[in-house]
């Protein structure tokens, strides 16, 4: 089946319940939840796996975005050197709470979301985006793109105030050895990005809350809404639409294609960061710059520029780490979901 068949079951697939002897009462309870609740349990589980898989090139990508290396070697090299193999994983416990919840929930949006904007475009318009995903050699066109796009950006702009805090704070721990060792900087503000140096997650978050008030953990907020709506708006849409592709060409349903799954989950992660990088660029400058700043003080907000080349730094390492984030996310999430699915609800 193309791309519907992956999701459409968390919600419009009834949950069968049987009548069962009282001793098998205390293991079905759990299994109808999990059942039930498929899409967020598989999602969860794939999440923490393809974050430490993949988080070292994350940090990578947020040094070179905010500070200049001769290239992605040289950052590695430079923080191997000063930092150590504990450099790389600065700030992990931040993304893996973070990206496991807001994962969680944006799949969950986005599964509602769908079923909603179908439904409206099959009253109004006379088409039904997830009743052709589900015809044999279907191909996307402009409706499909549309319906899961929209669920996509509905679901990006649901949970940035979730992620906000918690990628604020994986932002500066990621750069807090190159804030604190910066040279020319002002006294006042050279202070501050000491205070940041070597704390774990939750004092460097007592520690913005600190400089910049409890409003400082939504520091660069518009920003972050603008790129979670449109890249996640961007990386469902071509998920779904190159797994479609991908597996109407094999003639074999998604679940018996995990070759079409890997390939559309790297895929969609590429697409997704190379339209929107130069907004997470920016982003990612304008927090550093403000972790410098106490509360009160106006922090400039640097200027949006699609293709200036100083606007695409680390632009291949954070595809790379994308690609394989996702390629390992959506295969365990697929893999998980079906295993769900087959699962007996009782004994």
């Amino acid at each position: 089946m193309p791309a519907e068949s992956n999701f459409q079951d968390v919600t419009s697939a009834p949950i069968r319940t049987r009548t069962m002897p009282q001793l098998s009462g205390g293991s079905e309870k759990p299994r109808r939840w999990i059942k039930r609740y498929r899409t967020e349990t598989a999602a969860s589980t794939a999440s923490v796996l393809s974050t430490v898989t993949a988080f070292p090139l994350d940090s990578v990508k947020t040094r070179m975005q905010t500070y200049p290396y001769a290239g992605a070697l040289d950052c590695v090299r430079v923080t191997y050197k000063s930092e150590g193999i504990r450099g790389f994983f600065r700030g992990v416990t931040a993304p893996l709470a973070s990206v496991t919840l807001v994962r969680t929930i944006s799949f969950s949006i986005y599964q509602r979301s769908k079923y909603v904007y179908s439904d409206w475009m099959k009253q109004h318009l006379g088409f039904c985006p997830l009743e052709h995903v589900n015809k044999n050699g279907a191909y996307p066109n402009l409706g499909t793109i549309a319906c899961f796009g929209a669920a996509g950006a509905t679901a990006g702009s649901g949970i940035t105030f979730i992620a906000c805090p918690f990628e604020l704070t994986k932002l500066s721990a990621q750069v807090s050895v190159l804030m604190a060792n910066q040279k020319n900087a002002d006294p006042k503000k050279q202070a501050i990005a000491l205070s940041y140096h070597n704390k774990g997650t939750f004092k460097t978050l007592a520690n913005i809350v600190k400089h910049r008030g409890f409003t400082g953990m939504y520091t660069g907020l518009n920003l972050h809404l603008l790129r979670d709506t449109l890249g996640t708006g961007i990386y469902f849409a071509t998920y779904e639409s190159s797994k479609q592709l991908l597996t109407t060409f094999s003639g074999k349903d998604a679940h018996k294609n995990p070759i079409a799954v890997l390939a559309a989950g790297a895929l969609c992660g590429i697409v997704s960061w190379a339209l929107i990088y130069p907004i997470d660029s920016v982003k990612s400058i304008y927090q550093r710059n403000a972790l410098m700043y106490s509360k009160g003080q106006k922090v400039p907000v640097p200027k949006i520029h699609f293709f200036r080349r100083d606007m695409y730094r680390g632009l291949g390492v954070s595809m790379g780490r994308s690609a394989a984030v996702n390629a390992v996310f959506f295969s365990a999430f697929e893999f998980l979901k079906k295993r769900i699915n087959t699962m007996k609800e009782t004994d």
